[in-house]
């Protein structure tokens, strides 16, 4: 609690910058809101966490709340399922996991995590627990309960850019996952140094987020959502290529040069929401290791994004060996081939070259899969297969069992 009073004071020194999102702002004034958004990292003390009553256990998962920062002058508590291995020697890693549009802090997701050896905490974003009532009042616009400590709720897409920056709803869902980062280091159980962030759909945006303000995260894995949304071709695009704020501020784009943990950026070339052009955007404007699993037919959702082995093994690669099980070396065309080599630690069973001769956003676009030749070169994979005749972007995939690693998305010119 400490720690979110000392938060508060220093967002009251930039109370003059309630208006900052409104048109004809200048630097300095986008400036001193970054530098608003930095603050949240200082949040380092566990916040205090009170029993949620009526939620039921279930073997190590548990039900409870923890306080967040005040939002309209009113305390304010995010809502959770916190859960322990039954079996663990030592300390554990662990994991903090943030829902998508539509979703909530999931018990199930926690219990997936868990099976894998890992501390994980699943938390609410938008003021709700994970009971489903009728639409209405006490209810999020989505159908689940809101709590009597609730903060904002997600409003469109950066739809309360108007408000100042400490009423927004993504500065209240970044400092949630600080201080869930913060209660879960906190837990004797687990390994403080090798907690990572997992987020689906717009959990992946806070993610993508996230990671450039909380540097103490070991591992990232944004599924699906990501930054520099503004110029998508889709509905981002259309509610954020003026959205001067979002540009200045939240687009991920904006401090993911922070961002020197490794991440495994999770999609599929077909999603309807965040394009392939902007998630490669936010792959490179990222330094440290990265992994790509961009997996044709995946569908867009909560258990579509925690069912698959990609996330799980990637973190138990983080943990165990520092780096990724599979990165790309290089990915280039030659002579009318596409050419992608691998630093894998597993051995491949195949690859895949993904393609396409669409054009416009790439979710709506005709992917074709075509077989490559895969070849040993020392320590490395090289996959290769000829490009197809009109080919406007193509990607290779590497499978090892039943996980992918996927190069670089790459646009022909």
């Amino acid at each position: 609690m400490k720690t979110i009073q000392a938060f508060v004071k220093i967002v009251g020194r930039f109370a003059l910058l309630t208006l900052a999102a409104l048109p004809g702002l200048g630097a300095a004034d986008f400036a001193q809101e970054r530098e608003q958004v930095l603050a949240l990292a200082q949040m380092t003390a566990p916040p205090k966490t009170h029993v949620a009553e009526g939620f039921a256990a279930t073997g190590g998962v548990k039900a409870l709340f923890f306080e967040a920062l005040p939002w309209k002058g009113k305390p304010t508590r995010v809502f959770a399922w916190l859960g322990l291995p039954e079996k663990r020697a030592g300390k554990i890693p662990g994991i903090v996991l943030v829902h998508g549009g539509g979703g909530t802090a999931f018990k199930e997701w926690v219990q997936k995590w868990n099976e894998h050896g890992y501390a994980a905490l699943s938390i609410a974003v938008e003021g709700q627990t994970d009971q489903r009532v009728a639409k209405g009042a006490g209810a999020t616009a989505t159908g689940w309960k809101r709590h009597e400590w609730a903060g904002p709720e997600r409003s469109g897409i950066y739809a309360d850019s108007e408000r100042s920056l400490k009423e927004q709803w993504i500065f209240h869902a970044c400092a949630d996952v600080v201080l869930a980062n913060s209660l879960l280091r906190s837990l004797p159980e687990v390994e403080a140094g090798q907690i990572g962030l997992m987020g689906i759909s717009w959990g992946g945006v806070i993610t993508s987020t996230a990671i450039g303000i909380d540097t103490r995260f070991a591992f990232a894995i944004p599924t699906y959502g990501c930054g520099h949304l503004f110029d998508a071709d889709n509905q981002y695009g259309r509610a954020l290529g003026s959205n001067q704020l979002y540009r200045e501020v939240w687009d991920p784009m904006v401090r993911l040069a922070r961002a020197q943990l490794p991440v495994l950026w999770f999609s599929w070339p077909e999603d309807q929401h965040f394009p392939m052009d902007c998630l490669a955007a936010c792959c490179h404007a990222a330094p440290g290791p990265r992994q790509l699993a961009l997996i044709p037919g995946m569908r867009h959702g909560h258990q579509a994004g925690w069912n698959p082995p990609d996330s799980y093994a990637f973190a138990d690669s983080i943990v165990r060996d520092g780096k990724p099980w599979c990165a790309q070396a290089k990915a280039e065309l030659v002579g009318g081939k596409a050419q992608a080599t691998f630093a894998s630690a597993k051995t491949p069973d195949c690859a895949t070259l993904i393609s396409t001769t669409g054009t416009g956003f790439t979710g709506n676009r005709k992917w074709i899969e075509s077989p490559a030749t895969l070849a040993k070169q020392g320590n490395a994979w090289r996959a290769s297969a000829p490009l197809p005749p009109g080919t406007t972007a193509w990607y290779m995939n590497l499978r090892c069992g039943a996980l992918t690693a996927s190069s670089d998305y790459q646009e022909t010119k």
